[in-house]
């Protein structure tokens, strides 16, 4: 049992590297973050599609009271993923993710807000501490300003997505809403590049290494990641997955500073604010664990 955890345990960090490497497969990939995102979100649906029709053929089935929700979660993600590539393609990799990094404390400051139950102290000790981290970042990196504002647009965006899911995934299979949402966010994303001319061979044009990370993001880090995610999840405790995923943005750093190396380092403002950020969060999630606990 012990040792079935501890191989649940290696596997997920694994996943939650790959979902750190999207951040750098963004900074590889030549074309611009519209187009990208329709790649990504098109090819995973596809991959789901296809692990459906030969496994589990059921899994289509989707409740018509939640085709409403599902188009708004796939409208959520499209939005995410595109200001988060966006934001990665104008400020960096180290940037990006030091912003996304703030999404477990933003729904946890969002989630009282959706599902009407009253603020925790904490809670709010902990968002203010990463909003100081979040100052020292603007502060330290005031040029990136823009792409620093996007990247925390992206991280609301998540968190939105995350509550939203939350309340779906008792009444569907994950992995089903997961293919539909990637779906509709795929028709949108060409809605939305069709409305800004972006729907021409000239920005979908792939070149050099292109189609490769292309494929590693779409099937390997998105359909394969999820599939594999929700598997393990079944296996740890709440508090694990939480730890585990908090660590995506230092991966995705520390992976951009080994390919990168000297060229994306920042001043040391910026990795003190980072630091404070990511402290709040992983002091967060043990204080939660400790009064569950607790009860």
């Amino acid at each position: 049992m012990r040792r079935n955890r501890k191989k649940n345990l290696l596997l997920f960090h694994f996943i939650v590297f790959l979902f750190g490497f999207t951040a750098v497969l963004g900074d590889l990939i030549s074309i611009s973050a519209l187009p990208l995102v329709i790649y990504r979100m098109g090819l995973a649906s596809f991959g789901l599609a296809i692990f459906f029709i030969f496994f589990y053929p059921n899994y289509f089935q989707l409740s018509k009271e939640l085709w409403g929700k599902v188009t708004l979660g796939g409208t959520i993600i499209v939005l995410h993923w595109f200001t988060f590539f966006h934001a990665i393609k104008i400020a960096g990799v180290s940037l990006a993710l030091s912003m996304m990094a703030t999404g477990a404390l933003i729904t946890a400051i969002l989630d009282p807000i959706f599902n009407y139950r009253k603020f925790l102290l904490y809670e709010l000790i902990f968002g203010s501490l990463t909003a100081v981290g979040i100052g020292l970042i603007y502060q330290a990196e005031f040029e990136q300003i823009k792409g620093i504002s996007i990247a925390l647009l992206s991280a609301f965006l998540s968190s939105l997505f995350t509550i939203l899911n939350g309340k779906m995934v008792k009444h569907a299979r994950p992995i089903t809403l997961s293919f539909y949402q990637l779906l509709v966010g795929t028709i949108i994303g060409v809605i939305i590049a069709f409305i800004t001319n972006q729907l021409n061979f000239e920005y979908f044009q792939l070149k050099n290494w292109d189609l490769f990370w292309i494929m590693i993001l779409a099937f390997l880090c998105t359909s394969y990641a999820f599939n594999v995610s929700i598997k393990v999840m079944q296996h740890l405790s709440s508090f694990t997955i939480m730890m585990v995923i908090n660590l995506e943005p230092i991966y995705g750093i520390l992976l951009s500073l080994l390919i990168w190396g000297e060229k994306i380092y920042l001043s040391f403002n910026f990795y003190v604010g980072f630091f404070i950020v990511i402290f709040s969060i992983f002091m967060n999630g043990i204080y939660k664990h400790k009064k569950k606990l607790k009860k």
